[in-house]
């Protein structure tokens, strides 16, 4: 009984991974189609006629290349300030006893309630008045601190043995040299949890950019491949192209860090 339950449960998992996988395959696929066929009727799943010159074009196009760059520069510094910064944050309320601590701490978990939307006019009032339009730092800035990232190393912080930190202080060790030398070098699972996230929820941003950014040279890869289906909205191939290229950097990032992202979920639980 045991051993048809066991197989009934993998023929699912593969079932859900099919069905998963398969949007993301017949986008890669349709890259290399001919324009009549990507959406025409009878469906066919495999080109007919591989056409290889929709990717060609891609990656000859010195905008389109220039877009993934500096996306990809401001994923990396975004992701690692938002590991610095929140990392600390949740160090402090994990570790450290001050005055009204669970009055500041239940003051930042509110922020999670906040619907992004609803502070957009807002934070774009701030950022231009601040003249931060069309720069890597309006894109990377005003996302760095985040309640949720902040809660989940809070909660694996609880988790480490108290053991550590209290042989460290003996030994006359400052809370910044115990952050740094202790919890620093064990925060490597929900480091990848937290930056993979980051990195994610950077790379495919679109409205933020799309209202900060207006100098073609800035442009962010959603942003970039938005304008250009609306200025290519009749050449799907080449859609697909650009949004099969556009998705490797994030498949290559889960292929390296799976492990580490899934023991990142176990650990981050709540105590």
């Amino acid at each position: 009984m045991k051993k048809i339950k066991k197989s009934l449960l993998i023929i699912l998992g593969l079932l859900v991974a099919l069905l998963s996988i398969f949007p993301l395959f017949w986008m890669a696929l349709a890259g290399f189609k001919p324009e009549n066929e990507v959406l025409g009727i009878p469906f066919r799943f495999f080109p007919t006629t591989w056409d290889f010159s929709n990717y060609a074009t891609l990656i000859q196009d010195i905008e389109f290349l220039r877009s993934m760059g500096i996306t990809f520069l401001g994923a990396v510094i975004f992701t690692i300030l938002v590991i610095f910064v929140n990392s600390m944050g949740a160090y402090v309320f994990a570790r450290l006893h001050f005055p009204l601590k669970n009055f500041l701490f239940i003051y930042v978990i509110m922020t999670m309630f906040i619907p992004s939307m609803a502070i957009l006019i807002p934070s774009y009032i701030v950022v231009a008045k601040l003249k931060m339009l069309n720069t890597l730092a309006v894109l990377v800035l005003p996302g760095v601190a985040s309640a949720m990232n902040m809660f989940l190393m809070r909660q694996f912080y609880l988790n480490i043995p108290t053991e550590l930190e209290e042989a460290a202080l003996i030994d006359g060790a400052s809370r910044f040299k115990i952050y740094r030398h202790i919890f620093l070098p064990l925060s490597v699972p929900v480091f990848v949890l937290v930056g993979i996230g980051s990195f994610l929820g950077f790379w495919n941003a679109l409205i933020w950019p799309i209202m900060t950014i207006s100098n073609e040279k800035m442009y962010q890869i959603m942003q970039y491949l938005a304008y250009f289906r609306s200025a290519q909205a009749t050449e799907w191939a080449m859609i697909m192209a650009g949004s099969t290229i556009a998705a490797i950097p994030t498949i290559i990032l889960f292929a390296i860090f799976q492990k580490y992202l899934i023991e990142g979920i176990k650990l981050s639980g709540i105590k």
